[in-house]
């Protein structure tokens, strides 16, 4: 029996030392990528004027980068820029129209889209999302989950070891480092095994419609669809 449970917490050690190893990857081909490393700091820019609670850019703005390198290809333009935040006290329209007006004030040739997750429950016939981590674990597909944010964090309170910037997260200076956290609900395994898979909350017709209508098989050749448990 021990023989079992011993094997049981190897496998979750692996498990765990293998999303880390994940997560850094991920991180590092962020930081590279000059065009990303810009939307987060205009994101970041905006907060100062718009209050975006848990924001973070998401959807093809990280899966897309993904697929990108592991298939070898030359980045893909930023076709779109999923910008979500969760704000249940204003849950208006409005207050998306304002915050993409801003950023289109700021970088015109940018496509952002901005959706307030604390709203989206109700166009998705869900009941009330908790959370942009709550929201997204409805999205049709597994990897489409996965988002970073960005953000300010003060050295002088926090020693902890910094981000490393080797390209285009080159702002560090003497009183502050940014800082890019990965938002993930369900992990990064699946995505970097290059699967395409259904998540089980929604209905496998809206998942096979996704697939067809964005032609991610002919794009992505590598993918594999798949029925997440």
């Amino acid at each position: 029996m021990s023989h079992v449970l011993n094997g049981a917490m190897n496998n979750v050690m692996d498990e765990a030392m293998c999303e880390a190893e994940l997560k850094h990857r991920l991180l590092k081909w962020i930081t590279q990528d000059c065009e990303r490393v810009r939307a987060l700091e205009l994101v970041l820019q905006c907060t100062k004027v718009h209050s975006m609670p848990q924001w973070c850019l998401a959807a093809g703005f990280v899966r897309n980068l993904v697929w990108d390198r592991l298939h070898g290809f030359e980045l893909s333009p930023l076709n779109d820029i999923d910008l979500i935040y969760f704000c249940p006290l204003d849950i208006s329209p409005e207050r998306d129209l304002a915050i993409e007006t801003y950023l289109n004030q700021l970088a015109p040739e940018l496509p952002w889209s901005v959706k307030n997750q604390a709203r989206m429950h109700v166009r998705n016939q869900d009941m009330a999302y908790t959370s942009c981590v709550d929201a997204m674990s409805y999205w049709p597909e597994l990897e489409t989950a996965v988002g970073v944010s960005y953000q300010v964090v003060d050295v002088k309170s926090d020693t902890q070891t910094q981000t490393q910037t080797q390209t285009c997260v080159g702002m560090i200076n003497h009183a502050a480092y940014y800082d890019i956290e990965l938002v993930a609900p369900f992990g990064l395994n699946s995505l970097f095994a290059l699967k395409l898979s259904a998540n089980p909350k929604r209905a496998l017709s809206v998942f096979h419609h996704r697939v067809a209508t964005k032609g991610w098989l002919t794009q992505y050749p590598l993918l594999e669809c798949c029925r997440a448990n």
